[in-house]
């Protein structure tokens, strides 16, 4: 899949893939950690072939109970919908999804818990942007 390293056809493919603005401290994460993965695989390409798309839906819930009616757990969800456009054509070379969740203890400490959900939030960003370039490489992949 990887033959040719950085000037291979998928290395040079995914370089070539320019991540529209995704809205939400959410969508910024998560394009910050694609363009940052997409730029990793190959020489950055000045034309780009591809767009891709994205929304996405983060959401925060309540799970477990305590015995004095307040939340003892969380679980934070992060999806995407993704669509990989050829510039050239317009045609939709890729429609997808992928997603991750997390679970967060609330605990005491408003402060400790406001921070573990942002934690949270930022590792599924990164999962989520993980598992969209696996299955970009995968496309471009088959597509050569």
């Amino acid at each position: 899949m990887y033959a040719g390293g950085g000037n291979g056809t998928v290395a040079q493919g995914l370089a070539a893939v320019e991540v529209a603005p995704i809205e939400g401290r959410a969508g910024w994460l998560v394009r910050n950690a694609l363009r940052d993965r997409l730029e990793e695989s190959g020489a950055a390409s000045s034309s780009k072939r591809y767009l891709l798309q994205i929304k996405l839906d983060d959401r925060l819930e309540g799970l477990g109970l305590l015995s004095d009616d307040t939340i003892g757990r969380e679980r934070r969800t992060l999806r995407a919908r993704y669509q990989l456009v050829d510039n050239a054509t317009g045609d939709v070379v890729l429609d997808a999804t992928a997603g991750s969740d997390a679970g967060i203890d609330v605990v005491s400490s408003e402060y400790a818990t406001i921070a573990a959900e942002q934690t949270a939030l930022e590792n599924l960003a990164r999962d989520v942007a993980d598992r969209i370039v696996t299955r970009l490489t995968l496309q471009l992949h088959q597509g050569s």
